[in-house]
């Protein structure tokens, strides 16, 4: 395994638990600021949103550049949000500081997935994708819990000092284990066609279907997980100083979930996301109709976990594979597509209580979400098998044409 990806995974870990931790916080956070669950949850809305902007721009603003800088710049950028989370004085500062670290979010995976992949030989390019986002399921198994319970002994914002610290080690990592590779290099960008090359990707409507597949298919999980929170302590009974212990188990699920994810990825990518969101969708309806029973919800959030982290490596490496000659920008769509999803779950979460339907709603809102990237994924996996039954009929209809007649 190559060295550098432990350094993408290290920068993983940090973004990732930017944007994770909040939601074990989010009670406490509400209460400092005096506004409710819901506007609350905006912060994690809004993360996600912004990384979406950074996902796009940031990332065809440095197609030309060389990969390892970009790399670096991106986290110095990732640091100075942190520091503005961590001294917020109001809501707005609190908005502005997570809106700074996440348009780094996007740019980093989109690229550092392209790194990772061109590290590795062309079957285990999910396998290393999967290696990288194990910064985020880090983030979740030890970040996560462990910031939640600093955050509730110490006070929220000593947990985004934390993050700012593991940023700077982050940064460090990248410039001394990362190659430096990629972008820059000639051979690189003629092979892409530079922005305009990698524009050109997204006349591939399976690119398309990839995008609109994350945005459904990891939406769905990341809404009934904003407010879980509160489905823990509300619904199922659990004393608060448990949750940081119940999201360890989470990140279990996540750490689990990725890894073999991966590996099935290698082998058949749509045959693998077809059965993790179809199994996805009946975990979010089991979990919604037995939030009430603590031993079932506990294995309901370690099967959430692995099953919705599970689809991560496909679905990154779908839509590479389809944008194949200039993977860049296409990549970093995808990374904002998973925080179109976010938004749209935490956003549909908070609609559903904010209409008095209770703490279970947005596990029944990310079960329907789940369930429409379903049937997306279908209609994606048959037509591409349908074009390339095609390509191959044509393919060897020349050779037939040619060959002579017997008897």
């Amino acid at each position: 395994m190559p060295i550098g990806l432990l350094a993408l995974a290290l920068g993983g870990f940090g973004i990732g638990l930017t944007e994770f931790v909040i939601m074990g916080l989010l009670p406490e956070v509400a209460a400092d600021f005096r506004v409710s669950e819901a506007t609350a949850g905006w912060l994690i809305s809004g993360y996600a949103l912004a990384v979406v902007v950074g996902a796009l721009l940031l990332t065809a603003a440095v197609t030309r550049f060389e990969r390892k800088p970009v790399l670096a710049v991106l986290l110095v950028l990732f640091i100075a949000g942190n520091l503005v989370s961590a001294t917020a004085p109001d809501y707005f500062m609190m908005m502005i500081g997570r809106i700074v670290a996440a348009l780094a979010h996007g740019a980093f995976f989109g690229i550092g997935a392209v790194v990772a992949a061109d590290m590795v030989a062309p079957t285990k390019k999910a396998g290393a994708i999967a290696i990288m986002f194990t910064g985020l399921t880090a983030a979740n198994v030890l970040g996560v819990p462990f910031g939640t319970m600093l955050g509730q002994a110490a006070g929220w914002r000593s947990t985004f000092w934390a993050i700012t610290g593991i940023g700077v080690l982050a940064l460090i990592g990248i410039l001394t284990l990362v190659p430096r590779t990629g972008q820059g290099d000639t051979a690189a960008q003629a092979a892409s066609g530079g922005l305009r090359g990698e524009l050109r990707a997204f006349r591939s409507g399976q690119v398309w279907l990839s995008i609109l597949v994350t945005v459904l298919g990891y939406g769905g999980m990341f809404g009934a997980f904003t407010y879980i929170a509160y489905t823990l302590t509300e619904v199922t009974g659990f004393a608060a100083s448990t949750v940081p212990w119940l999201l360890i188990l989470f990140g279990v699920g996540l750490f689990i979930g990725n890894t073999v994810g991966g590996k099935a990825a290698d082998r058949n990518v749509d045959r693998t996301l077809l059965v993790v969101l179809a199994a996805l969708v009946v975990i979010l309806v089991a979990f919604a109709v037995t939030a009430a029973n603590q031993p079932l919800t506990i294995a309901s959030i370690v099967l959430m976990g692995g099953f919705g982290f599970a689809t991560v490596p496909g679905l990154q490496m779908r839509v590479m594979k389809y944008a194949d000659s200039a993977p860049t920008l296409a990549s970093g769509a995808n990374i904002g597509a998973f925080n179109v999803g976010n938004a749209l779950g935490a956003w549909l979460g908070g609609v559903t209580i904010t209409a008095g339907l209770g703490y279970t709603s947005p596990i029944w809102a990310g079960a329907g979400i789940t369930l429409l990237g379903l049937g997306v994924m279908a209609f994606a996996a048959a037509k591409a098998k349908r074009q390339d039954h095609e390509r191959t009929t044509a393919a060897s209809a020349p050779a037939a044409a040619e060959a002579p007649l017997g008897v």
